[in-house]
């Protein structure tokens, strides 16, 4: 467990920004993820409202990363950007399924599923629990440049230099040993 404490979230290595709000009505910091978010249940994309980001903001970014993950680089459920900067908020479902509510001309780049949604939690049977970081990035410029195609790094290299701002909230989720 204090291994798995020590393992970096994604924005440990970008420059500091402003801070800001983030809440979910789906995801409470600190707290156990609902099954909803859980690959092999719900698989749905969670609420996100945020708010008091910096002025200059051309729009937003979100991504949802486990730092956990028995990879050695973690592992990417969802990188989405593009977010108009009018849009301060995704209900739940706007990045899985029909993607109801996904504002237009947002872009899903692929998560590490090799999919262009939200892919939920799925850590291994008995590897402990895994963190599940929410990170709302508030950005300098209204297209950030990479397509769908783009990689969850280059997608990460592009916020370095563009995020203005950075809220995150973060749950677990731990799947039981198998018996």
């Amino acid at each position: 467990m204090s291994e798995l404490r020590r393992r970096p979230l994604p924005h440990d290595f970008h420059p500091p920004v402003a801070s800001f709000s983030v809440v979910s009505d789906d995801v409470q910091d600190g707290a156990r993820l609902k099954e909803d978010q859980v690959y092999a249940a719900g698989n749905v994309s969670p609420h996100l409202r945020w708010a008091d980001f910096p002025a200059g903001t051309k729009s937003f970014a979100v991504t949802c990363f486990d730092p956990d993950a028995p990879t050695g680089s973690g592992f990417w459920h969802w990188v989405l950007f593009d977010i108009p900067a009018s849009v301060t908020e995704l209900p739940a479902g706007a990045g899985s399924g029909e993607m109801a509510g996904l504002p237009a001309g947002a872009v899903h780049a692929r998560n590490d599923y090799g999919t262009r949604d939200f892919g939920g939690a799925a850590p291994p049977p008995g590897d402990g629990p895994h963190r599940y970081v929410f990170t709302v990035y508030a950005v300098d410029t209204e297209r950030l440049g990479p397509d769908e195609n783009a990689s969850p790094a280059f997608v990460g290299f592009q916020l370095r230099f563009h995020a203005i701002g950075r809220a995150h909230v973060m749950s677990e989720w731990e799947t039981p040993a198998e018996s």
